[in-house]
């Protein structure tokens, strides 16, 4: 009842308020959303280098990855039960993505047994594999897509209004699924070259580090609800984990690792240091940008 009642204290205030801050899809239960999100990006990236390495324990990693995110969006669910419902609203952003998640896991189902089982009821070369692998390819496509646009679509919300967001989430998956190979590399010592994923690694990091940057600029020009998401980021309640766990964390170290490993060779544990950075990284930049929502104004704002 405490609880409740604090929460009915908290939308009274929040709706008193001129900027009426985006709770919803980052606090209590809210959070496990935001989980599902970064989860279902890193499988999706992790999937498609590792298809183009040939590396079947990074398609199996993918795999757990994916599915651990429908679990927690099944736990963000109200009613997770009636989850299967979300077929019906095809034109949902949300849905998608859950069309997405059921390729993907149907697809990896019939690919993944014969790379592991020499033994499997049909081989790699057969119909079936083929088809799980086209299957997981739409899949991942998906996944990798429709969380930038959950957000860009998002009218109420000005700040995720973007055609930046839906690249820059593209790109931080990209770049966890980089990272999570050089994981499993540093911890197995497998065949995937180190020399090869580092350099990518920087590349997509850099290529994030410039999106953050000209995302937050575009914002800060926009109406000003979006200028004070930005303030909310920069300065206010997402301030502390956008700074540590977005730009120190996420970009400023495996940037600086690197630019270090273009002039010298990185042991596997730097590599490691830097791939679970970016991570990190990862998660955070999901969390502030929608920690940093507001909502359109319910009424007119007074005149200054």
């Amino acid at each position: 009842m405490a609880i409740a009642s604090g929460r009915y204290e908290q939308l009274i205030q929040d709706l008193r308020a001129e900027y009426r801050p985006q709770r919803e899809w980052i606090e209590r239960q809210g959070l496990f959303l935001i989980v599902g999100h970064f989860l279902s990006g890193v499988a999706a990236g992790t999937w498609f280098f590792s298809l183009l390495f040939g590396f079947a324990p990074g398609l199996a990693a993918a795999y757990v990855l994916a599915a651990v995110s429908g679990l927690a969006h099944l736990v963000f669910l109200g009613r997770p039960e009636r989850f299967w419902k979300m077929w019906r609203a095809r034109n949902s952003w949300i849905a998608r993505g859950f069309i997405g998640l059921t390729l993907f896991m149907l697809g990896g189902l019939l690919y993944l047994p014969p790379l592991f089982h020499p033994d499997a009821p049909w081989s790699g070369d057969s119909w079936i594999a083929r088809s799980g692998y086209a299957i997981s390819v739409a899949g991942m496509v998906i996944l990798l897509l429709y969380k930038g646009f959950v957000y860009a679509s998002s009218k109420g919300i000005p700040f995720w209004t973007s055609p930046i967001l839906p690249a820059l989430y593209v790109a931080y998956a990209l770049r966890g699924g980089v990272a999570t190979l050089l994981l499993m590399f540093a911890w197995s010592g497998n065949t995937v070259s180190p020399e090869r994923l580092g350099p990518l690694e920087l590349w997509i990091g850099l290529s994030a580090a410039v999106m953050v940057l000209f995302y937050l600029g575009v914002m800060s020009g926009a109406d000003p609800v979006a200028r004070r998401s930005v303030y909310e980021l920069v300065r206010g309640r997402a301030a502390v984990p956008f700074y540590l766990g977005t730009l120190v964390v996420g970009l400023v170290i495996p940037i600086a690792f690197g630019l270090a490993g273009v002039t010298g060779s990185l042991s596997l544990a730097t590599l490691a240091l830097v791939a679970l950075a970016s991570v990190v990284g990862d998660f955070f930049i999901k969390y502030t940008i929608a920690k940093a929502g507001i909502y359109i104004p319910l009424r007119p704002r007074s005149p200054r």
